[in-house]
């Protein structure tokens, strides 16, 4: 029987009992006695290991010690009916091979008990454990469904750059990419500037810290685009919801005004959360159970209601008059901290709440200008226990007062000549915003730490693995 056709865990658990199956995974718990062993065997398909009965007349004691927890192996035999609780078929075992064994005395990962810290030391190996392997499962669901999602509705999937001589948010936390000797660096002739022109673009180049502004090149050609992509923020943060290198969605809508672009980002994650709830089940059983008790409930309670639209000034109102004692002060002008996000959410509107109408100083220069000449039609999707899930906008389609805009922020346009020809040539009306997926992924998981849903994070002094 080929790789190909072979039955994973997740599939032999519903096929009929009684025929001849091979099982491969790693050895979770081994228990028994010199007459029957039962081996959990677990293969990452699911979260449930499947129970393998080996027959001490059929094996040797000493060939039975090499299979400790850890351990690979390839498993030969009978699928029948279990006798024991928690599972329904198991595997009566005729041949074992081992592929690779486990010294018990150096494999980290024994039958215990780990911290979330101890696991990102070992971040190579925490995959293996349920709550990672739950995790990455719910991680790969969550990315396909964009994909569906933007699929079933029109969308068209744009790459956009890695590397840019744009900053999209004008923050100046960007990563720089050289090919130039760091121990050597060219100078101009007055010794004074880093000479560009050496280097591998013949200019100065950054990692993306967003797809946006390529995005509305896309959307004011082909309508409607999105982005999925790694981007990467030098933000010295070093928070339960910050990563240096995050993945981002951006879909970017031609003839989308404000309202169309709250209709969309409302029905968009109200989708993947029910499709984590229709196909994640299990996964997310577990992690209910294990860790937020509620998980399930929260996320039912996302895809019931309607999200509340409330305008940033009314905000700040309902704020100032709640009697709380905010860690940030609050008055108008001030950009909203997690805390009072989760404030409005949590305790005053219970349910999610998209946020609009901010005023134009803490907003970046591209979004839309409103008549009042102090707000923009910004939108942020606020959830519970996250805060900020969705932050976009409609954009600034008129030439003129983007260029006033850039003109007030004194920001220096001879990398942006491009993305301004759109507002020169066919401009139009268009919106667009983006989704953290792994702040999704806190919300669907029930995990407590952004680092907890990207397999290997990168955050300040930490690139390991």
């Amino acid at each position: 029987m080929g790789e190909m056709n072979r039955k994973n865990i997740q599939q032999l658990f519903s096929c009929e009992p009684g025929c001849e199956v091979v099982v491969k995974g790693w050895v979770r718990t081994k228990r028994g006695n010199k007459n029957v062993s039962f081996i959990a065997l677990n293969d990452g398909s699911t979260i449930k290991n499947m129970q393998i009965v080996c027959d001490g007349a059929k094996f040797n004691e000493e060939f039975l010690k090499d299979i400790s927890t850890g351990a690979c192996l390839c498993v030969k035999g009978r699928l029948v009916e279990s006798m024991g609780a928690g599972q329904n078929v198991e595997v009566q075992a005729d041949e074992i091979e081992i592929y690779g064994k486990a010294d018990p005395a150096d494999y980290p990962l024994q039958k215990k008990g780990h911290s979330m810290e101890f696991l990102r030391e070992i971040a190579h190996l925490r995959m293996r454990t349920n709550t990672f392997g739950c995790v990455m499962r719910i991680r790969n669901a969550m990315a396909f469904a964009i994909h569906k999602y933007f699929n079933e509705h029109g969308f068209y999937y744009l790459h956009t750059p890695l590397i840019t001589e744009s900053d999209c948010e004008g923050a100046g936390e960007m990563f720089q990419v050289t090919t130039m000797d760091l121990k050597n660096i060219p100078l101009t002739e007055d010794k004074k500037e880093v000479d560009f022109s050496t280097d591998f673009f013949g200019k100065q180049t950054a990692l993306t810290v967003s797809g946006q502004l390529e995005g509305e090149l896309g959307a004011t050609a082909l309508g409607k685009i999105y982005t999925f992509g790694p981007t990467f923020r030098a933000e010295n943060s070093n928070t339960p919801r910050h990563l240096a290198e995050f993945w981002m969605i951006e879909p970017e809508m031609a003839f989308y005004d404000i309202t169309d672009n709250m209709e969309l980002a409302e029905d968009f994650i109200k989708y993947l959360v029910q499709y984590a709830l229709d196909n994640c089940a299990e996964d997310l059983q577990f992690l209910n159970d294990m860790f937020d008790k509620g998980l399930i409930e929260r996320m039912k309670g996302v895809v019931a209601t309607t999200f509340e639209r409330v305008t940033y000034t009314q905000a700040i109102d309902i704020l100032t008059a709640s009697g709380e004692k905010f860690e940030f002060p609050v008055h108008w002008g001030t950009d909203l901290q997690s805390e009072h996000e989760r404030f409005l959410v949590e305790k005053h509107f219970n349910k999610p709440v998209i946020l609009t109408d901010f005023p134009k100083e803490i907003k970046a220069f591209y979004m839309k200008q409103n008549d009042d000449g102090k707000t923009v039609r910004g939108m942020d999707v606020l959830f519970p226990k996250i805060g900020e899930i969705i932050g976009g906008s409609e954009r600034e389609a008129s030439y003129e007062k983007i260029m006033s805009r850039i003109e007030e922020l004194k920001m220096d346009t001879s990398n942006l000549w491009w993305y301004l020809d759109t507002r020169r040539w066919g401009t139009c009306p268009h919106s667009g915003f983006g989704l953290g997926f792994e702040r999704l992924l806190l919300f669907v998981t029930g995990m407590q730490n952004i680092r907890d849903v990207i397999p290997f994070p990168r955050t300040p002094k930490n690139a390991e693995f």
